[in-house]
């Protein structure tokens, strides 16, 4: 339980306007209750941050509804404590919801701390975050007309697309042109083909062959490709202001530092700036962390029985953007996500094991921006840690069998026991476990040395010259 607010209030917000509860007193009475209505205009806007002014109202709560908070959110930032709740967090009772019962519910979680806050980050990151997220809005829609324009090549029987990987690379526009002008025959089309695709001619041209573009189908594709220029030249103009505004503080620093991460490109250190901001002290810990970016598994426990530990719903932004990041980084010689991968992937499957990598990228960038140090990596290898667990592992199977050894660094180690064992190893190694072999029948008793060796004996005669050691 946490401590009581005794002068708060709640916003039940809507389009046209808004009921704004206030509820005041001390901690051990009952709470003096008002309830207005104001409109979403700035002036009824200034008027009720003048009327909690009056109030001496410390806290202030509202739901994250749509974009409807934002301008109310605007008027009160610089005056009052605003905590934005999450509505499915903050709901009221079936049947008893009006817009005067949510605000007077409001404010009454909000007196007795029963609301976890959303993040809010300040004004500069607010600003990058929109370009990172118009950015990406761009790019859904470019993707969105590269789909349209296959579409409609499916539609009279143009097939490149079951045979070129990418319809929109260097010979896949190449062909798409010529289609469009109308005049080359289908051996001229694909003789246009570039790199790797010059394999495919004869897959082109019979993918070509007795297609039925019209001049209908080229005037789409050919709305769709303006479109799609457009749409890239956008993109290109977004990234430069982003690019610009990492030069400005407070983002150069971290900036600078995310990109020691191996997968962290400029534009994807941008995008995970813009979404968890330079300072990292609203998140106490990496484990929150990952909590509010959706990379952890859920709990979901009832009765004692675990049903599952799905990954709980986070930033779909951050998540999108470090899954990204992480498949960049498996790609890469030497680098520790790429041998946390390749250790998950075999019986956990791919996709929760690039979860896994991007979960294990966001803990390392929290503790990179929280410290201000750059990505360093680890200092052994994967593959040189592997290789040390391989000899020891051997170290330890060469001392059962009696011979000791010493490893003396990067050389080959050292026979050290009066057993010398020549190249091939054969006789020492059978000294050393005819010696091991005597010290375990001096141990066991009688009986139990009897039988054993009578089995020994029988296995021999089968023909199994180790039996016994």
């Amino acid at each position: 339980m946490g401590k009581i607010n005794e002068r708060c209030g709640g916003i039940d917000i809507g389009k046209r306007f808004l009921l704004c509860c206030v509820l005041t007193g001390a901690a051990h009475e009952e709470p003096r209750s008002q309830t207005r209505r104001f409109d979403t205009t700035v002036a009824d806007l200034v008027r009720m941050r003048d009327w909690l002014a009056e109030e001496r109202v410390t806290h202030v709560v509202m739901e994250s509804t749509g974009s409807y908070w934002v301008p109310v959110f605007n008027i009160l930032e610089d005056r009052l404590i605003i905590v934005l709740a999450n509505p499915e967090e903050v709901k009221n009772r079936k049947g008893h919801k009006t817009d005067r019962k949510d605000a007077e519910h409001l404010a009454d979680l909000l007196r007795h701390d029963h609301v976890r806050a959303s993040y809010i980050p300040p004004k500069p990151i607010r600003d990058l975050r929109d370009l990172t997220r118009r950015r990406l809005q761009l790019i859904q829609d470019a993707t969105r007309e590269r789909n349209r324009v296959e579409k409609l090549l499916e539609h009279v029987n143009v097939k490149i697309g079951n045979v070129l990987s990418d319809v929109f690379g260097v010979s896949g526009q190449s062909m798409l042109l010529a289609l469009l002008d109308g005049k080359a025959t289908a051996e001229e089309i694909a003789q246009l083909a570039r790199g790797q695709a010059k394999r495919k001619v004869p897959q082109l041209t019979e993918a070509l062959e007795g297609h039925g573009m019209r001049d209908h189908e080229r005037f789409l594709i050919r709305s769709c490709l303006r479109h799609l220029a457009c749409l890239e030249e956008e993109v290109e103009q977004v990234d430069g202001e982003i690019l610009q505004r990492m030069q400005e503080p407070p983002f150069t620093g971290a900036f600078l530092r995310l990109q020691t991460i191996p997968g962290v490109g400029q534009l994807a250190a941008a995008s995970i700036l813009a979404e968890t901001g330079v300072d990292l002290t609203t998140f106490p810990t990496a484990e929150k962390m990952a909590s509010w970016a959706g990379l952890c598994p859920g709990n979901r426990e009832s009765a004692g029985i675990k049903k599952g530990s799905q990954t709980t719903q986070g930033n779909s932004y951050l998540r999108t953007t470090l899954v990204q990041c992480a498949w960049a980084a498996t790609r890469k010689k030497g680098c520790i996500f790429q041998a946390r991968f390749r250790e998950l992937s075999p019986r956990r499957g791919q996709k929760r094991a690039i979860v896994a990598v991007a979960h294990q990228m966001l803990t390392a960038l929290y503790f990179m921006l929280r410290n201000d140090v750059p990505f360093l990596g680890v200092e052994n290898p994967p593959k040189q840690r592997r290789r040390q667990r391989r000899a020891h592992h051997h170290l330890r199977c060469l001392r059962r069998l009696g011979i000791s050894v010493q490893g003396t660094g990067p050389r080959p180690p050292r026979v050290l026991s009066s057993n010398r064992v020549n190249v091939l190893g054969a006789t020492g190694m059978k000294q050393g476990m005819q010696e091991s072999y005597e010290k375990r029948v001096a141990n066991r008793s009688a009986p139990s040395f009897a039988l054993h060796t009578a089995r020994c004996a029988a296995k021999r005669k089968q023909g199994n010259r180790w039996a016994g050691y």
